[in-house]
């Protein structure tokens, strides 16, 4: 075994004990985690997990109680709630992170510059993200959207933009406290461009913060997903998420109001999980947090 292979092993080893001591230290973290898991794989195996199709309707059968063949019932078309919910899963959860990875996409490096250059671009950048930080962000979503068409992908990427001045704010100000440390000044030194201080020194450094943001706006975000689905601006009919699966249920509350508990749990849950999280990988993350 040659020694960088050494290395590696060791590295690993490392890891897989820190996250083992870390399961142990915080309970809630690792179930967080756990539940997390397995939301990500009924999304992956919804397919095969799904008693009946998501889409296949039944008159004879509309708005049926839970029962042996229907475990949640039947919605105002006949269709399976469980399977509807299942599948329901894997938009919701790709709502979530695709509205996070555009926000990092587009915060992350614009927040870098804006801290790191200073100067007129740095009054600029913030005067812009000021300004986008002024709207209601639903309403600048649903506007976004508008201006985009209707469709999950582009009510997620509009979610995204409105995100993006958030985490932009946020690695503007690490970025500022930052380039001023005397290891970014001795890489300046040797000859180090500004391209290789971001990368190498400063993004490295001013991440942690804008990680834990991320898990908590995958809970904004699914909440987002499911109030432009609700408005009809996310998933369109027949193809299921837990949003449009409340828009439609709303219609009969009165009738069968448990139609919306099923959909309604799972937001929960999943943003309970995602917040949880995200605490977890604070106290994880915060150095002054480390002898407790």
């Amino acid at each position: 075994m040659t020694t960088q292979t050494l290395e590696m092993a060791i590295r690993e080893d490392s890891l897989v004990s820190k996250f083992g001591q870390w399961c142990w230290r915080d309970k809630r973290g690792a179930i967080s985690l756990l539940v997390l898991l397995f939301i990500i794989g009924v999304a992956v195996f919804a397919p095969w997990i799904a008693p009946h199709s998501p889409i296949e309707q039944d008159y004879a059968k509309m708005l049926m109680a839970p029962s042996a063949e229907h475990w949640l019932g039947t919605d105002d078309l006949g269709r399976d709630v469980l399977s509807r919910l299942i599948h329901g899963t894997s938009k919701s959860v790709y709502a979530a992170f695709l509205a996070v990875g555009i926000a990092l996409l587009i915060g992350v490096p614009i927040g870098l510059l804006a801290g790191f250059l200073g100067g007129w671009i740095d009054t600029g950048i913030s005067r812009v993200i000021d300004t986008l930080l002024s709207f209601p962000a639903i309403v600048l979503a649903v506007a976004v959207t508008g201006a985009m068409g209707i469709g999950l992908t582009n009510a997620m990427i509009s979610v995204g933009i409105v995100f993006s001045p958030h985490l932009a704010r946020l690695i503007r100000a690490r970025t500022l406290v930052i380039r001023e440390e005397l290891y970014v000044d001795a890489a300046r030194c040797f000859g180090a461009s500004t391209t290789r201080l971001l990368v190498k020194h400063v993004m490295p450094n001013a991440i942690q913060p804008v990680i834990v943001q991320c898990t908590l706006l995958l809970a904004v975000a699914l909440l987002a997903e499911a109030s432009l689905s609700f408005l009809g601006l996310g998933v369109q009919p027949p193809d299921p998420s837990w949003g449009q699966m409340l828009a439609r249920a709303y219609m009969y509350m009165e009738i069968t109001p448990e139609q919306m508990y099923a959909p309604g749990l799972m937001i929960m849950i999943t943003a309970l999980t995602f917040n949880t999280l995200g605490e977890s990988l604070r106290v994880a993350l915060d150095p002054t947090m480390k002898g407790l």
